[in-house]
């Protein structure tokens, strides 16, 4: 059995939950994912200035709803003035959210541009002034962690200034840090190095690290905490789709072999959850965009996965999710685990503001 996750004042019972995912893990997923196993999950990143003018558009409140069968769960912020992290910081507390997440890893060209993400991993007094505004913003017992890449590059400076921030943001009462084994500059091109992880959890010591990078199957998950002796793991893009992968996680920590693929119906009772809770949370037509690019992904588990994905990819009404179900998920069948893929921008690609 793998040991429990400690985020502040939460002990969570497994060391595998779910990540930020930009335009993912809204409130529908991550209630799929927390009834399929994920511990604790975080919500899409949003921009600082997105939710300090939340109480311009009533439609952007979809993006902080939180409900009871989620806690704890994360609030993630990405943003460039450390003067709007606080405030920001202040709202995802008062919408429900329990912990606060700040960004300083997304690699996406249009954001570094913007002086935010991974771009801050050059900036360390900037860094350092977000995690003291969000830490004093917030009541004490309201944990605050971060998000990381290695560095900007591999060079020497790039290092230096890794552990500066990681080093300074602990010491400005951070609960956890979260670290991508690929460097800015590598965005998402060649293996996450888990040996770089290894060294950071060697240097951390006793303080909470969690790794990222190169989870797409529930034994990658085991493999990288016990690899790189991390406390902790957050699952991105091999959670897409395939919500499944932290029960299967649980089951392979207890000694038991890898569960088999959800059946077709078990994957059909899960894939109708998940809209029905989409549709509750943006209305049918905002809905069916939405979840197109959901069942895109939950059709890899499907026998037919080419086929199934086709038919999703061509919904553009909302009677048709339920047409694509009746078609392809009425006659039950063996499952199959979707194949890995290299992971692609999506825990930071389009933050909501």
């Amino acid at each position: 059995m793998l040991p429990t996750l400690r985020i502040g004042k939460f002990n969570l019972d497994f060391p595998v939950v779910q990540a930020a995912l930009s335009g993912y893990s809204d409130w529908a997923m991550r209630v799929i994912a927390r009834r399929l196993g994920a511990p604790y999950t975080l919500c899409e990143v949003m921009l600082d200035t997105f939710v300090n003018d939340m109480h311009k558009a009533k439609n952007r409140r979809r993006y902080l709803r939180v409900s009871d069968e989620e806690h704890p769960v994360a609030g993630q912020l990405m943003g460039a003035n450390p003067a709007e992290f606080g405030p920001a910081a202040q709202q995802l507390v008062a919408a429900g959210f329990d912990v606060v997440d700040i960004n300083f890893g997304c690699p996406v060209k249009k954001v570094l541009g913007k002086h935010r993400g991974g771009f801050l991993l050059g900036q360390v007094d900037t860094a350092l002034e977000i995690v003291s505004r969000v830490r004093e913003a917030l009541p004490p017992d309201v944990p605050v962690t971060v998000k990381m890449r290695r560095g900007i590059d591999d060079s020497a400076e790039s290092r230096d200034k890794f552990y500066t921030i990681f080093d300074g943001a602990f010491e400005r009462g951070v609960a956890a840090i979260t670290v991508h084994g690929r460097t800015v500059e590598q965005r998402y091109v060649g293996p996450s190095r888990w040996t770089f992880l290894r060294e950071v959890k060697r240097h951390a010591g006793s303080r909470v690290v969690l790794g990222s990078g190169d989870l797409f199957t529930a034994q990658a998950c085991l493999d990288m905490i016990r690899e790189t002796g991390v406390d902790g793991v957050t699952a991105a893009r091999g959670a897409i789709g395939n919500p499944w992968i932290f029960s299967q996680a649980r089951a392979l920590a207890a000694g038991l072999p890898l569960p088999e693929p959800p059946t077709v119906h078990e994957q059909r009772e899960v894939i109708a959850e998940h809209y029905r809770l989409c549709d509750d949370l943006y209305g049918p037509e905002l809905c069916g965009r939405q979840m197109r690019k959901f069942g895109i992904k939950y059709s890899q588990l499907h026998p037919h996965s080419k086929e199934v994905r086709d038919a999703f990819i061509k919904v553009a009404r909302p009677g048709e999710w339920t047409t694509v179900l009746a078609r392809w998920y009425s006659d039950d069948a063996s499952g199959v685990h979707p194949v890995p893929e290299e992971e692609l921008a999506m825990n930071c690609a389009e933050p909501a503001g």
